[in-house]
């Protein structure tokens, strides 16, 4: 037998060891030869009487983090050629075929005869996991970093190799449900409750358990393919099926709006399957998965969420010829929210910090973050309080610039104020190693004014982080005019320690993020003062598919900042760069009314200490006349706040801030939570098609103003039908 990924040995009792072991990986992943692998591996075992069983593990430190989604990008191209070499039907019935062919795989090793056991010794996603369900028996490792799961979803699909008709069969309905919809990875513990795992034992003795569990005897028959076999939460048609089938819908539609495909296919899939025997099941499921793999949803999902995601984190910007940065200590100036947040990143990715701040005071209060963080881990039993410990030693607190002097980087993080900002820079350079990139984490000013504070501009960059830094994933860095290559690859290797996504922009006003929700935020401000309810304006947005209503957003990130940055452009680039109407509210919002935000309790919301936020009603008078919400075209408000963010990333094309439609599509996900179901902004107008995207905006723009006018670049790809991603593909050709 000759196998590409796996090893096979037999031993005395005739149990056979099918290892995973993937040459030149550091992970196993499925592609197209693990399935032939599998294959052979169960022809194999029916063939030869000495073998009574088989045991399935990873010769690696985790089992699988699942599918190699190019795979299903190659079976997509595949697809469309085939449309044109066979004609639609013929094509259809080709790739149904394809796209089931792991599945029935799988359905082989269920229905083979002989018993196999899974022996999972860590992480277990996806595809992979989905192995571990078709076996007879599955023994877990007592690892504490052990996660098994289906997390399709979360990049638009849904798990296609038996998934949602073998958990359902296992566990109860309302848990199962809530694991495939939310693309869960449960621990060991807990997938033992819901009956997924049979069992945990240590992790030196995993393979021994799962012989000793085959020699003891396992069940080569499902439970599933015997006559007498009972759904664990009984028929659907029945009174504990109408207490979950109704409610779940509903669930469903809140939480997802309908815009998930894949989502919306588990649903389906779960609830038909369970009506039926299982291999029609598994044929119903692989009709979906057909189905939405093919969808535009799922297709920008895995791109944005996967591909880009995967290539942005493995240094895709990264300049070659700059050797690897080795990062043993940074300088982090300004122990404020964002300050602090950035030395705990880096103080958890094994650096140690030297966080500065105008007196040790200021500075321990930062290192007093940490301390929260971690805290609140110890009492989730995530953290030990000897971790904590170990960890508040890596942060040295200071007022004085020169306990700078050992750092390899240094990122500021103090008021955005020039005058402040070119004061630090002036005192860290001094002490600082001249080989030592310096890092702004400046969210509004251009980084190139900045730069021209600094004595070596050429290691100056920008590092802009989101809030709250432990938990947003995107890092924007941003390129000054002077920005040199060891800069970048330094801020890149930055990123990549602390285990964040980077996109990389040229230098603007507002960079690339911050300009795309700032139009976001905006568009809201102006509907609130055409008299569209607050709440309303909300609800769409998140109808829309946004994570965050705009107005709560705002109230999230303070009113009086959104003010702020409107004062300074207006006096930086003039009157023309601002909506009257937009600082009419602001200035009425913050400097008559005190209403700065949910820190202040009080914003576009009204935050008690106890229940829930209201919409303030004082809005009301200032407006004047408010619309009747039953008169409001709903999908037109959808339309005005993903147009103009997404025309706003377009101008950012073409005006040269952002040079990769990956990284535009990716930073607006990461950053700000752009329609996931899009693919991001780039995507969104790729899948409307430009023609149609210029057509809608011409309409806005018509209606409310210009600033929903095309940009030059949109119409002339409008002209020949041009997708964003087209064009990157044809500048390559070029290039």
């Amino acid at each position: 037998m000759d196998l590409k990924n796996f090893t096979w040995s037999v031993d005395s009792d005739g149990i056979a060891l099918l290892t995973w072991d993937m040459q030149g990986k550091s992970m196993n992943v499925i592609d197209e030869s693990v399935g032939h692998d599998l294959n052979a591996a169960v022809d194999a075992a029916v063939a030869d009487a000495a073998v009574k069983g088989v045991v399935i593990t990873s010769g690696k430190d985790t089992f699988s983090g699942g599918a190699d989604l190019t795979m299903l990008e190659r079976l997509g191209q595949t697809f469309k050629d085939a449309i044109k070499a066979k004609g639609p039907e013929a094509a259809m019935a080709d790739f149904f075929e394809q796209s089931r062919a792991y599945s029935l795989v799988l359905r082989k090793i269920e229905t083979c005869g002989k018993p196999f056991v899974c022996a999972i010794n860590g992480m277990c996603l996806g595809g992979a996991f989905e192995i571990a369900l078709a076996c007879h028996a599955r023994v877990a490792s007592d690892n504490p970093k052990l996660r098994v799961g289906l997390p399709e979803v979360k990049v638009g699909l849904f798990p296609g190799a038996g998934g949602t008709q073998r958990v359902p069969r296992m566990a109860d309905i309302q848990s199962a449900l809530q694991m495939l919809l939310k693309g869960d990875q449960l621990k060991a513990d807990r997938a033992k409750a819901m009956n997924l795992i049979d069992e945990i034992v240590p992790a030196d003795k995993l393979v021994e358990a799962a012989k000793a569990r085959l020699k003891a005897g396992v069940d080569p028959v499902k439970p599933w393919d015997k006559p007498k076999f009972k759904l664990p939460s009984g028929p659907v048609y029945s009174a504990g099926g109408m207490m979950v089938w109704p409610p779940a819908n509903a669930i469903y539609r809140k939480e997802t709006y309908d815009n998930y495909p894949g989502a919306r296919a588990i649903m389906s899939a779960v609830y038909e399957g369970l009506l039926v025997p299982m291999d029609t099941a598994l044929r119903i499921e692989s009709r979906y998965f057909a189905s939405v793999l093919r969808t535009p949803q799922a297709q920008a999902m895995i791109r944005s969420l996967f591909v880009s995601m995967g290539a942005l984190g493995k240094g895709l910007r990264r300049p070659a010829g700059v050797p690897p940065t080795q990062l043993k200590t940074v300088g982090v100036i300004g122990a404020g929210f964002m300050g602090a947040g950035i030395a705990y990143v880096s103080a958890q990715a094994g650096m140690d910090v030297v966080l500065i701040d105008r007196d040790v005071e200021a500075a321990e209060k930062g290192k007093a973050y940490t301390h929260k963080l971690m805290t609140d881990q110890v009492n989730k039993g995530r953290a030990s309080s000897a971790q904590r410990e170990a960890l508040l030693a890596k942060i040295k607190t200071s007022a004085d610039y020169a306990d700078l002097k050992d750092v390899d980087l240094v990122i500021e993080a103090v008021f955005e104020d020039p005058a402040v900002k070119a004061d630090v820079i002036r005192k860290a350079e001094a002490a600082i190693r001249p080989d030592v990139v310096f890092a702004s984490n400046t969210s509004t000013l251009p980084i190139t004014g900045l730069a021209e504070n600094s004595v070596r501009p050429d290691q100056f960059i920008g590092i802009h982080f989101f809030s709250p830094v432990d938990k947003m994933m995107l890092v924007e860095t941003i390129l000054a005019e002077k920005t040199g290559d060891k800069a970048l690859a330094v801020a890149l290797d930055y990123v990549k320690a602390i285990k964040k996504t980077p996109i990389v922009v040229n230098d603007t006003r507002g960079f690339y993020v911050n300009r795309c929700v700032g139009n976001y935020i905006k568009e809201a401000h102006l509907m609130v003062m055409e008299g569209v309810p607050t709440v309303m304006i909300d609800n769409l947005a998140k109808q829309a598919g946004m994570p965050v209503g705009p107005l709560t957003l705002n109230d999230e990130v303070a009113i009086d900042l959104g003010l702020k940055i409107l004062k300074a452009t207006k006096a930086q680039v003039g009157a023309q760069a601002v909506d009257p109407q937009q600082e009419k509210l602001l200035t009425f919002m913050v400097e008559q009314e005190g209403r700065v935000g949910k820190k202040a309790k009080k914003g576009f919301y009204d935050y008690p200490d106890t229940g829930k936020k209201t919409a303030w009603p004082g809005l009301k008078a200032f407006v004047g006349t408010m619309q009747d919400p039953d008169t409001i075209d709903r999908q037109e408000v959808i339309d005005r706040l993903l147009v103009t963010t997404a025309l706003e990333a377009s101008r950012c094309v073409e005006e040269g801030v952002v040079t990769d439609p990956r990284e535009a599509d990716v930073g607006s996900i990461l950053g700000f939570g752009f329609a996931p179901w899009s693919g991001g902004t780039l995507s969104y107008i790729d899948m409307i098609g430009t023609k149609a995207f210029v057509k809608k905006c011409d309409a806005l723009a018509a209606k409310y103003g210009d600033r929903f006018t095309p940009n030059k670049l949109l119409r002339e790809m409008a002209q020949t039908g041009e997708t964003f991603y087209g064009r990157m593909a044809g500048n390559k050709v070029a290039a």
